[in-house]
């Protein structure tokens, strides 16, 4: 959860306008329902009359109420009141009706009750036998007395009774009624229209931003996740799987980008929407808040009871999903091999297993989780019919209207949606949780292989291509014993070095360390006498052509494999290194030779093509130094030896390392290693060798005849 709101932290700009556009869509989702009240209440049931004021009102009428009110009251009537050319009051329109009608809604209920059948003469009841009018004290004791009648629902009964006075006092006016409660519900409806509006365009604006902010969080992470990846060495490879740093690279980073949508939208406007709504509540007046706190607690404990039974298995969700990941792409890499050994049922139920284990632990967590919605429904649903039960019995008490009660209904399912939506995004935050710490510990691991602060680049502004290795010794990480031991040649421009031995002797380890894939354990590796761990990779890497043993390819043309070396290769060196390479011929044969497809991993060249251009590729760039690891073994005999011929004039002035399997590869190199078990077992030429080593003469004697061996070469 931190993690992810960190992401966030990084769009501070874009979340402060969210939060903004969150704020104004509830505070218009708020006001709708009490909008909805006063149309039901206020349009329909006091015919849209809102106060018990008049805005217009006669003489007599104003001096009736005068007699009800005390000297202060009248006051603020005379204030609020103004006589027009026709002798009609009429009421200001600055006036704060509210301040009005707690003073005047009283006298006007008294007036009603006047005029109705058998009423009381209140302005007989404020004189006294000299003709005088009755002290305050006395007015205050009738309406304290008239108040009395009513109990409790005396204030909505004053109110109601208002409302009909001044109905009343239009009609007695000629005015029409039906046109005052038109006018309301016109007002009342076009305000609503409004607010859904605004509230509309803020929620698509804030799901705009929302949706930007989280791809932008999505787009930064894999472009973080990629440049961590692509700057680590092969022991940083070796801990963390190509299927497992696939998947952090899309499901795991897609998952906090779809989670970071909702926190931004859902999870940020619950709270809002939530504590508005409380609030809301609490100035109706209805006296079932504690109806709120019920909802409330019953959906904490059935969250927290769905989520401390889920929660383990989300965390075991992540390692399946890549599980399957990995078994499926070495299904798929390795379908020639599944089908030549007739291995297609066993490698069937292998991903069978796999797709079992991820389906049962989803269906477990899907299960505990639909129990939530209908759990969820049953609670609203109950709380609707616990408002509805006692806000009729408030409704029936003449202390509650309709439309307040509706509001409530209203107000009290925008809590409990806002609970909602925090249990569902909370559904989702486990994963988000799991797939942000499988991102951090990528991003977080230490890179073995880095440049120093101080590197020494400037000495090597002319390279010769002096390669020395130095008493090195080698271990790979978690090893217990060296791969490579006190490893000591130089390999000098112009001159062919080839390494050769059995399989698992280290030839393709020692070659890997020039290039720093690994650092050596002891020793160093020097060009022209500058410890390469002292130069940039970039500088580095920069003076070597590397054939790797599997030859890679990568979608696009032929040309663009042969220029990957970047823009200082032309036209003409990409030419010469496939000629050289001897891959014109089959690049001739196709019609749209250097611009001819190539599929993703090189599927549509054969094995030796792929090499050709693999060896083209790295000698088109003019390196200083070439490393060729075991790169001729797919070329036919032919083609090994003009190629080999080719290279020996195009690398006059190059150093050149060769590791091979097949001695015809090597036999002409100014300079063979011989490595056995890590270990150096002869340095000299194929001559020398067949003399002074034994390692070397078993190698020989099980690839080439005696009259071979005997005549010191291969025709």
């Amino acid at each position: 959860m931190f993690k992810i709101l960190k992401y966030l932290g990084k769009s501070k700009g874009a979340v402060a306008a969210i939060l903004a556009l969150l704020v104004l869509q509830a505070y218009c989702d708020l006001a709708l329902p009490q909008y909805t009240a006063d149309i039901v209440d206020v349009g329909i049931g006091q015919g849209g009359i809102e106060y018990g004021i008049p805005e217009r009102m006669r003489g007599d009428t104003l001096e009736a109420v005068r007699m009800l009110m005390t000297a202060k009251e009248e006051e603020i009537l005379l204030a609020a009141y103004a006589a027009d050319e026709n002798g009609i009051y009429v009421l200001g329109k600055n006036t704060d009706r509210e301040a009005l009608a707690a003073v005047m809604e009283l006298p006007m209920a008294m007036l009603a009750m006047a005029d109705a059948p058998g009423g009381v003469d209140f302005g007989m009841l404020m004189q006294t036998p000299e003709g005088g009018t009755a002290e305050e004290g006395e007015l205050l004791r009738y309406r304290d007395s008239f108040m009395e009648r009513y109990g409790e629902t005396g204030g909505a009964m004053v109110s109601q009774m208002a409302v009909q006075s001044v109905k009343a006092e239009y009609e007695a006016l000629g005015m029409d009624i039906s046109s005052v409660q038109t006018r309301y519900l016109l007002q009342r409806g076009g305000r609503m229209l409004g607010l859904s509006v605004l509230m509309m365009a803020a929620s698509i604006l804030a799901g705009l931003l929302a949706a930007r902010t989280s791809a932008k969080i999505g787009r930064d992470l894999r472009g973080s996740l990629f440049r961590k990846v692509v700057s680590f060495s092969d022991a940083e490879m070796d801990r963390f799987s190509t299927a497992s740093l696939i998947t952090r690279s899309t499901n795991d980073i897609q998952q906090i980008q779809m989670v970071s949508v909702m926190l931004l939208r859902m999870v940020l406007y619950a709270p809002i929407v939530g504590v508005g709504g409380v609030l809301k509540v609490v100035n109706t007046r209805t006296g079932m808040g504690w109806i709120i706190a019920v909802a409330v607690i019953a959906i904490m404990v059935l969250v927290g009871g769905l989520m401390a039974v889920a929660m383990p298995k989300f965390k075991v969700m992540q390692s399946l999903v890549d599980r399957l990941n990995l078994v499926s792409r070495e299904i798929l890499t390795g379908i020639m091999v599944i089908r030549a050994f007739s291995r297609e049922k066993f490698e069937e139920e292998r991903f069978d297993g796999a797709n079992k284990d991820l389906m049962k632990t989803q269906l477990f967590t899907n299960r505990v989780m639909t129990v939530m919605m209908p759990a969820m429904m049953l609670i609203m649903n109950g709380i609707t019919v616990m408002i509805v039960w006692f806000g009729a019995k408030g409704v029936d008490l003449g202390n509650l209207q309709v439309g307040d009660m509706l509001a409530f209904i209203t107000y009290t399912m925008q809590i409990v949606m806002a609970f909602l939506m925090i249990t569902m995004i909370s559904i989702m935050l486990p994963r988000a949780g799991v797939a942000a710490e499988r991102i951090e510990e990528v991003l977080a691991t230490e890179v073995t292989i880095h440049d120093k602060e101080q590197v020494k680049d400037g000495e090597l502004e002319q390279v010769k291509g002096v390669l020395r290795f130095e008493h090195v010794s080698f271990k790979y990480p978690g090893a217990d014993e060296n791969a490579l031991e006190d490893i000591d040649f130089t390999a000098n421009p112009g001159e062919t070095t080839a390494v050769i031995g059995s399989t698992g002797c280290g030839k393709s380890t020692l070659i890997r360390l020039v290039p720093r894939y690994y650092d050596v354990t002891q020793g160093r590796i020097t060009i022209d006498g500058v410890d390469i761990r002292d130069l940039s990779q970039h500088k580095l890497r920069g003076m070597l052509g590397y054939v790797p043993q599997k030859g890679v390819l990568f979608s696009g043309d032929i040309e663009s494999n042969l220029k990957f070396g970047g823009d200082s290769v032309t036209d003409g060196d990409m030419e010469e290194a496939a000629r050289i390479a001897q891959a014109m011929e089959f690049i001739d044969s196709k019609p749209k030779r250097f611009k001819s497809e190539i599929a993703q991993g090189g599927t549509n060249v054969s094995g030796g093509q792929k090499q050709r251009l693999s060896i083209a590729r790295a000698i088109a760039g003019h390196p200083k130094i070439c490393l060729f690891d075991d790169s001729f073994s797919a070329l036919d005999y032919k083609t090994d030896v003009v190629l080999r011929k080719a290279l020996h004039e195009k690398l006059a002035d190059a150093t050149v390392i060769i590791v091979a399997q097949r001695i015809s590869t090597i036999l002409h190199a100014d300079r063979i290693i011989v490595l056995d078990d890590g270990k150096v077992a002869g340095i000299g030429t194929h001559k020398e060798l067949l003399e002074h080593c034994s390692a070397y003469r078993e190698i020989a004697r099980s690839q080439l005849s005696e009259a071979e061996l005997e005549g010191g070469r291969v025709s």
